[in-house]
């Protein structure tokens, strides 16, 4: 079978470093051949381009731009009245991603809105969003480019984020009808929210387009204690033949480097 591939979230991962150029270099010195972060859009992006290219390193993924966070805003894909800035945001992404060479933009579908009740606007913000996925795809597809949507627990991490369920996923993903949007698998998400995650990944895994992992409750290191067997679930993918990335979007219980015990024993065991 075929080792998995991973990245490191330097959104979660070297943040003992100022910027995102230094913690660039910093992957690469760990083993990492490949990194991934939300929002890179307040750095200078020839600094971005020179670290990657000097460290060798492919970046994954990165996410569209938030919104207006101070206002509350997480993601602009779903949400009713800001299809002009998702489509102006979408274009600042696909400026990033192809500067850095990235093949992936996680479309964030953002919150209800406050003081909405979920029941009460989810048809409109789903049809906001199909619509939205269906412009990003045409925009992406001259780029060569994969969008994908990540479902995002509502009961601890963000209650009013609108797609919580790889369910509410695949049923968006039929609509939008477009193969180049595909399936955020979040597994500390898809624990939070469904469990069954066996056959959940199996289900799935044709939509599936990148892999992030985090333990359950803690948000930490996989091989911290938790719900989670992450032993068994590398296998899983491995079995299944998974060919994308994992990305490792966890919050590390103390530095960094102390917490990467659990990958390097599984690039030993996969040489």
């Amino acid at each position: 079978m075929a080792r998995l591939k991973f990245c490191a979230n330097l959104s979660w991962l070297f943040t003992e470093l100022p910027d995102f150029s230094q913690r660039i270099r910093a992957a690469a010195a760990a083993g990492f051949r490949a990194v991934e972060a939300a929002w890179l859009y307040d750095c200078e992006l020839k600094e971005l381009q020179k670290a990657r290219e000097e460290a060798g390193v492919e970046v994954v993924l990165i996410n569209s731009p938030p919104g207006n966070t101070k206002a509350g805003e997480l993601g602009l894909a779903a949400v009713p009245g800001k299809e002009e800035d998702f489509k102006q945001g979408l274009a600042v992404a696909v400026k990033y991603a192809k500067a850095l060479d990235c093949r992936r933009i996680h479309l964030m579908a953002g919150r209800v809105p406050a003081g909405s009740h979920r029941a009460a606007v989810v048809k409109e913000m789903e049809a906001v969003f199909v619509q939205n996925l269906r412009y990003a795809a045409d925009v992406l597809s001259e780029e060569g480019i994969t969008g994908l949507i990540e479902p995002i627990n509502t009961r601890i991490t963000d209650h009013r984020y609108f797609l919580d369920s790889p369910h509410q996923a695949a049923d968006i993903l039929e609509k939008v009808g477009k193969s180049n949007i595909r399936l955020q698998m979040d597994v500390f998400h898809w624990q939070i929210m469904d469990g069954n995650l066996t056959q959940n990944i199996q289900k799935y895994l044709p939509l599936i387009g990148h892999v992030q992992i985090a333990q359950v409750p803690g948000r930490n290191e996989p091989d911290s204690d938790g719900e989670i067997n992450y032993s068994y679930l590398f296998n899983l993918l491995e079995e299944l033949k998974y060919q994308g990335y994992v990305g490792c979007e966890y919050k590390p219980l103390g530095s960094t480097q102390e917490g990467l015990g659990w990958i390097t024993d599984y690039w030993a065991r996969s040489k």
